[in-house]
C-alpha cells in the first residue's frame, strides 16, 4: 500500500468501500494485488478470509444493526413535486435503496444514500459517512 486517495464517500464501492469500514471498525485488514483474473481484495490476514461487508450479509448484516441503519426498499413511496399545478405531482415508488442512520448522542446528524441494486453497499457508505463525514482517505490500489 503506498499513497493514499481522497474519495468521496458516496462514491465509494467494492475493495475500498471494504476497507474504510474496516477502518472504522478497527478490523485489522490487508489488501491482495489481483491475480487469476481477481480484482484488488481486503482480507483478515489472521485467518485468510476475504472482508467484504459491501458483498456478504455476515459481515455487513451486524453492522447494519449495531448502528441501527434503516433500510427503504426500491418499491418504499417517495412525493415528487414537479411544480405548483403539474399532474405529475404525486407518490412513486422511489426505485432505489436507500439507508438511513439518525445521530447518536454525540452526533446529531442524520445520513441517507440510495443504490438501485445493494442495500448493503448503501447501509456501508451510511456508516463509513457517520462515523468519517463526507470524504475518505483511500489507498490508491482499490480504486482501480
Amino acid at each position: 500500500m503506498t499513497d493514499l486517495i481522497e474519495v468521496k464517500t458516496t462514491d465509494l464501492t467494492g475493495a475500498a468501500l471494504d476497507w474504510v469500514v474496516a477502518q472504522v471498525e478497527v478490523v485489522p485488514v490487508a489488501i491482495a494485488a489481483p491475480h487469476y483474473g481477481t480484482d484488488w481484495r481486503v482480507y483478515k490476514p489472521d485467518f485468510g478470509g476475504k472482508y467484504s461487508p459491501s458483498t456478504d450479509w455476515a459481515i455487513g448484516g451486524p453492522l447494519i444493526e449495531k448502528y441501527k441503519v434503516l433500510l427503504t426498499p426500491p418499491t418504499d413511496m417517495v412525493h415528487r413535486n414537479f411544480g405548483s399545478f403539474d399532474k405529475r405531482n404525486g407518490w412513486y415508488e422511489s426505485g432505489h435503496w436507500g439507508s438511513t442512520i439518525f445521530g447518536k448522542e454525540r452526533k446529531h446528524r442524520r445520513t441517507a444514500f440510495q443504490h438501485p441494486d445493494s442495500p448493503l453497499i448503501v447501509a456501508m457508505r451510511a456508516i463509513v459517512q457517520f462515523e468519517l463525514g463526507d470524504t475518505v482517505q483511500v489507498p490508491k490500489e482499490l480504486l482501480q
